[in-house]
């Protein structure tokens, strides 16, 4: 069903605004509960409307379920993460890739939107890692949104993680979420964040 201006412009419930924002926290352990590949789905279904330059769409995903590929994943994890990565249902690799722009022709038909990357690889690379980055954190909204908990991680040997689950060398990993239902019981204390005098101005 197609929705109404009004109801796009209406504002999330508190309710709403904590299970994606206020209430929700970053995890590192797990409960012993399986995550269906039909979430992860419809994760991606919600985060691929999120914008992206010239709807360019550049993120892409590697979600490591089995203990055969968490047995691939676990050498290439600093120290501190690899429990908490082999202990989740579902840990998903976000990557972005450089080829983005051939796909453009069909994302993006207003112009012609490929020429713009035509020889110029520092451009191709900037546009596809902040887009990357863009949809991934869209991604993550996404996971909380339907219920689930995600602990996101940078600390990971980025060039053994592209040679093991990247062929081609196109793709290139940017961080990865461990995705399930947290346990509470292993949480740290939250953290502050910074007020907004802190780091913004108006001018």
């Amino acid at each position: 069903m197609e929705a109404t201006a009004s109801a796009v412009g209406a504002p999330l419930t508190p309710e709403a605004l904590g299970l994606l924002f206020t209430k929700a926290r970053s995890h590192n352990r797990w409960l012993a509960r399986e995550v269906p590949d039909a979430l992860l789905r419809e994760a991606w279904d919600l985060a691929k409307w999120g914008p992206t330059s010239a709807n360019c769409l550049p993120m892409r995903i590697v979600f490591v379920r089995s203990a055969q590929a968490k047995a691939r994943l676990a050498p290439t994890l600093l120290p501190g993460n690899v429990e908490k990565s082999v202990s989740a249902p579902v840990v998903a690799i976000l990557g972005y890739d450089l080829d983005f722009p051939e796909l453009l022709p069909r994302l993006y038909p207003a112009t012609n939107a490929r020429s713009w990357f035509a020889g110029n690889e520092d451009l191709t690379k900037e546009t596809a890692f902040r887009n990357g980055t863009l949809q991934a954190a869209y991604f993550l909204l996404a996971l909380r949104a339907l219920g689930l908990d995600a602990g996101p991680m940078s600390g990971f040997d980025q060039e053994k993680v592209n040679a093991e689950f990247f062929s081609g060398g196109r793709v290139k990993s940017n961080f990865l979420i461990a995705i399930g239902y947290g346990d509470p019981a292993h949480l740290y204390p939250r953290g502050l964040r910074l007020a907004f005098e802190e780091i913004a101005k108006i001018v």
